[in-house]
Order: C-alpha cells, then structure tokens, then sequence
C-alpha cells in the first residue's frame, strides 16, 4: 500500500508523571496502562516497557483500545495511566476533573493509504482533505476504523472539513469497528483507501 496525503496529529501521555508517582510510591507490582491500538500496533510499547519494568521493577498490563474507550476507561479509574491521541477528548478529559493535566510525548501524523495502482489517483495531493474529496467523487472504497478511535475521529473531522459525511449506506464506505493494524490488513486484502498513523503503517510494513 501506497502513502498519499497527510495531516498532523499528536500523540499525548495523560497525567503520566502524577499516576506513575502515586503507582510507585505505593510500592505496587503492577501498571494498567491504557493505550490506543495505533500505540500497541507500531512496536512502541515493545521497545520501551521492557526496560521501564526492569528499572521500577513492575509489571506493565497494557489495554490497547481506541481513544474513546481508553478514556471512558481512565473515567472509571481501570487504569493508572493514559497513553492516547485525541486532543480535544483529553482537553474535556482534564476539565471533567478525570486528571489534573496532559503532557505531550511524541508526534506521529496520519497519511492516507491504498493500492499502489492507486485507481483513484490521489497520489499528486498534498493534503488528506483534497484525497478524501477526490475518493468521494470517485466512490472509491474507503476502510474506516469505525471505533471511535483517535484515528477515527480525525477522519471524521476531516471529512466534516470538506463538507461530507459518508456512512455505512454508502456501498464505497466501509466501517470496520476494528483498530489499525486490522483496518490496515483489510484494505490491503480488498484495494480500499484508509487512513492510517504513520507508526503503524511503518511497522505493517514489516510484517
């Protein structure tokens, strides 16, 4: 799969310093972390939680979910920290009182991918929106996540920005209810365009 237009996210750790003091201070064996697919999908969390457990001594329980469930989660307390890519949702997330603030910890951007034949020919746009607007025009087929996700929702602001809403009716419009790596496997299989975070698009790669 081919990687065409672009548009910028942030990826943030939410009141990672005051949960992880409280964790660690308490003498606990165990850290919920509560974290997107997009995150757990890219080999992130691979790379970094072994070293982090042996330097604290803990054992890190990671629940890889779209962004929407990871902070319902947080809102329950089912987990002591958030790893997460919505920054309005985390922005209510913080005002409701859930956390007392949020920290941003590393970039990642989303692109838009699909068949390297690319029938559609988006590949010359610069911009997610002018490929979304050239997929709709076509009725080209279009694998959403469709969870809620942190990805999901930057698809649907995007499209919101161009003015249209595509849905399950449309025959073009697929929405999966699955997280990246997934959606990304589905497209694959069937020659849909989705949009995808870069770090998992990379690590699929790879596979």
């Amino acid at each position: 799969m081919s990687s065409q237009g672009r548009a910028s996210v942030i990826c943030v750790l939410i009141c990672v310093g005051v949960f992880s003091a409280a964790f660690l201070a308490e003498g606990a064996e165990r850290l919920i972390l509560g974290t997107t697919t997009s995150t757990a999908d890219s080999g992130l969390l691979d790379a970094i939680l072994p070293d982090f457990e042996d330097r604290f001594g803990v054992d890190v329980e990671v629940l890889a979910v779209g962004t929407g469930q990871a902070l319902e989660m947080g809102r329950r307390g089912d987990v002591d920290v958030l790893l997460v890519h919505a920054r309005t949702l985390e922005d209510t997330f913080v005002e409701e009182g859930y956390a007392t603030d949020r920290y941003d910890v590393m970039y990642n951007d989303f692109i838009v991918v699909g068949p390297l034949a690319d029938p559609a020919g988006i590949a010359g746009f610069a911009l997610a929106a002018d490929a979304f607007r050239q997929l709709s025009r076509w009725e080209s087929p279009f694998a959403s996540r469709g969870d809620n996700s942190g990805t999901n929702i930057m698809e649907r602001q995007i499209w919101t920005c161009i003015d249209l809403s595509p849905n399950v009716h449309d025959a073009w419009y697929v929405s999966l209810g699955q997280g990246m790596a997934a959606t990304l496997v589905y497209a694959n299989e069937t020659g849909a365009y989705a949009l995808t975070d870069r770090g998992t698009f990379l690590a699929r790669l790879e596979v």
